[in-house]
């Protein structure tokens, strides 16, 4: 998929929420309401249709960096370049937005994730240790195995 076949919008406040894709990325609703109310939110939508086909969520940390909270992509639509083309668009949001730095955090367990963001210039500098045993209340299990530390990685732009 390239940049001429999908267009991203700025989901303005006190519009409904896509919680369907958001759910993609996080577990629960619970834990996407701790930060998605402060959070920029933007949608992915096919050229020439209504359907949103992905979604992110940047939060603002300081005056100088902004944290990828959630990024998803629909089930169907994933392994083609759009979270590839997503992350290009984030990167065009924060130096566009004066930003100097990128950060996301995503589980130690998922080797296809840190991949993924390190294909795309991301580092890693810091583990959360027992990050989701601290703020889910039921385990989370990623391929048979029970999610524990968040991997931190950053791209300083």
């Amino acid at each position: 998929m390239n940049n001429e076949e999908y267009t991203i919008v700025k989901l303005q406040p006190g519009r409904s929420l896509p919680f369907d894709l958001l759910l993609l990325a996080d577990e629960t609703v619970k834990a996407i309401e701790k930060y998605i109310y402060d959070s920029d939110v933007y949608l992915v939508k096919q050229k020439y249709s209504t359907d949103t086909i992905a979604a992110f969520a940047l939060y603002r940390i300081s005056n100088a960096a902004i944290e990828i909270k959630n990024i998803a992509i629909s089930e169907s639509l994933q392994g083609q370049g759009i979270g590839s083309n997503v992350m290009n668009e984030i990167k065009r949001i924060a130096i566009t937005n004066h930003y100097k730095r990128i950060i996301v955090g995503t589980p130690e367990a998922s080797a296809r994730l840190i991949h993924f963001y390190e294909k795309n210039g991301f580092t890693r500098y810091a583990v959360r240790r027992d990050f989701f045993l601290k703020n889910y209340s039921d385990p989370i299990m990623e391929n048979g195995v029970t999610l524990r530390n968040m991997v931190m990685l950053s791209l300083d732009l």
